[in-house]
């Protein structure tokens, strides 16, 4: 039991350690990375909480997402390496106090918040994994189908913009 508070102190440290260096690095690459890396300690920490099909899919999910940000990255920006220096931040005094105000809210909800007492039965990994795929195939299936369809339809939208026609030579008039 030991070990696994430790575990998961570490990655949820580390989850909050790259989610602050994404906003702290000059360099889209290295805030995409950095992202990945705080998404794949939260998924690290539900396969410390014996959640393993949700921390593999967790995990999954986010290598998926950061290789499309990547080819989004290449498309459409200027320095497609991103390594030249960039300012990640914008309204810097509003998100301040924004991320204040949310901050002091979490915490109201955290303090006063009427927690009810944990559960006293836990059923074994197999069965949260069949439960899951109960709720997901059963009345969430249409959410995650429309979603899917239309993260999609947006990629595929995405790389018809990027994609420019090809030159065609300059029609000679008939006759001549």
């Amino acid at each position: 039991m030991i070990a696994e508070i430790l575990f998961l102190a570490f990655f949820g440290a580390a989850a909050v350690w790259f989610g602050i260096v994404v906003f702290r690095t000059r360099s889209m690459v290295r805030s995409a990375l950095a992202l990945l890396f705080s998404q794949t300690a939260i998924g690290a920490m539900f396969l410390v909480m014996q959640a393993e099909f949700l921390g593999v899919l967790q995990i999954m999910m986010m290598a998926t997402e950061m290789s499309v940000m990547a080819i989004f990255m290449v498309m459409f920006m200027m320095d497609p390496g991103g390594l030249g220096e960039m300012d990640m931040t914008h309204q810097k005094r509003f998100s301040l106090g924004a991320g204040a105000a949310g901050l002091v809210a979490a915490l109201l909800v955290v303090w006063l918040g009427g927690w009810a007492p944990g559960a006293s039965q836990v059923p074994d990994a197999a069965r949260q994994t069949e439960l899951l795929g109960l709720e997901l195939l059963g009345r969430s299936m249409f959410i995650f189908e429309s979603a899917g369809l239309t993260i999609l339809t947006a990629m595929i939208a995405a790389t018809m913009v990027a994609i420019a026609p090809p030159a065609r030579p300059a029609r000679q008039e008939e006759g001549e």
